[in-house]
């Protein structure tokens, strides 16, 4: 079966780059169009990859500088603050996944696809590395009768900062959002100051202090288990593995309390890990994401509608593609 070429916007980024090498190496045969700012940029990285072609994005344009030339999806790796892409891709009836806004800034994107909800799948792709911390914590739910709260403490090496595009979404996060989204009792709540912050341990034990964030994981995770206490934070510091005289890796602390099926107290406590740090782990979702939008694996394309990255990607095969990198979904001890 052949395919139109897959748009990746930013492609010659890290992240891009990961995904952009992900699809290649499961599906030889699908052409890649890898677009950015700088062509020579982009045509180096076309040149390795192989079936992939560099294209300069023109923002300003509403074919993006691409004339006709046909596409089947598209992805964006940095801020796109003219909404250009998902206005190419609603345009023509293309999916679109977005993995840079912040939770402030779905309003606008979720407004153009109101106007046309069965032009094409769209994908909120803004959790936290892309569907490694919601498809982990629901997998882990799965024991809980019912959810009470979630904890998630995501650790990021100091040596693992990402590429320019990471950095200025934090910088706009932080500026735009001195306050941060929690769930607490049932009710969305914004916490500033001292309340934001937190303290999770690391695999390794080591607490970690860290600082709330607005990630878009809290809604989904509150809308699919009910869990009334919801919080997200993030800490920079030293990942267990480079502790223990490693490489740097990235890792996800996930802490549920609730009840099992005799209603009886449970706590658990797990952790994702990943050996690589947070682009190969980004880059995994993207490009599980890509393969089901486009139905590269051989099954029916997603149909049109509004989707977090959880309602797409196949937990099991998901989980089983984290091993084949090296990583884990593991249990943790309670204390």
């Amino acid at each position: 079966m052949s395919f139109l070429p897959i748009l990746l916007i930013g492609g010659a980024g890290e992240i891009g780059q990961r995904t952009a090498r992900s699809l290649r190496s499961r599906y030889p045969d699908v052409p890649l169009l890898i677009g950015g700012r700088s062509k020579p940029k982009a045509e180096h990285v076309a040149s390795a990859l192989g079936n992939a072609e560099a294209v300069v994005i023109d923002p300003r344009s509403d074919h993006l500088g691409l004339g006709d030339r046909q596409t089947s999806a598209v992805a964006v790796f940095y801020a796109d603050d003219q909404l250009s892409a998902l206005r190419y891709a609603h345009a023509r009836g293309i999916a679109h996944l977005s993995i840079s806004s912040g939770i402030y800034e779905i309003a606008p994107e979720i407004a153009i696809h109101m106007q046309r909800p069965d032009a094409a799948a769209m994908v909120l792709g803004y959790e936290w590395l892309v569907g490694a911390t919601t498809i982990a914590t629901l997998t882990c739910a799965k024991s809980f009768a019912r959810v009470e709260s979630i904890r998630i403490g995501a650790l990021v090496d100091e040596e693992d900062q990402g590429g320019p595009a990471v950095a200025e979404d934090f910088e706009r996060l932080a500026a735009v959002m001195p306050s941060v989204l929690a769930r607490t009792g049932g009710a969305f709540v914004w916490r500033d100051g001292d309340a934001a912050g937190s303290t999770f341990r690391a695999i390794d034990g080591t607490a970690i202090k860290a600082s709330g964030f607005s990630s878009i994981d809290i809604a989904g995770l509150a809308a699919v288990t009910g869990a009334r206490d919801v919080m997200f934070a993030i800490g920079t510091g030293v990942s267990s593995s480079r502790r223990a005289g490693g490489a740097k890796s990235t890792e996800i602390i996930i802490e549920l309390t609730g009840v099992d099926a005799q209603d009886a107290p449970l706590r658990s406590r797990h952790a994702v890990f990943h050996p690589g740090g947070a682009a190969p782990l980004t880059a995994l979702g993207v490009s599980m994401l890509l393969e089901r939008l486009v139905g590269l694996d051989g099954k029916p394309a997603t149909p049109a509608g509004l989707f977090f990255p959880y309602q797409i990607i196949n937990h099991a095969a998901y989980l089983g593609r984290l091993e084949q990198e090296g990583g884990q979904l593991m249990t943790l001890a309670v204390a």
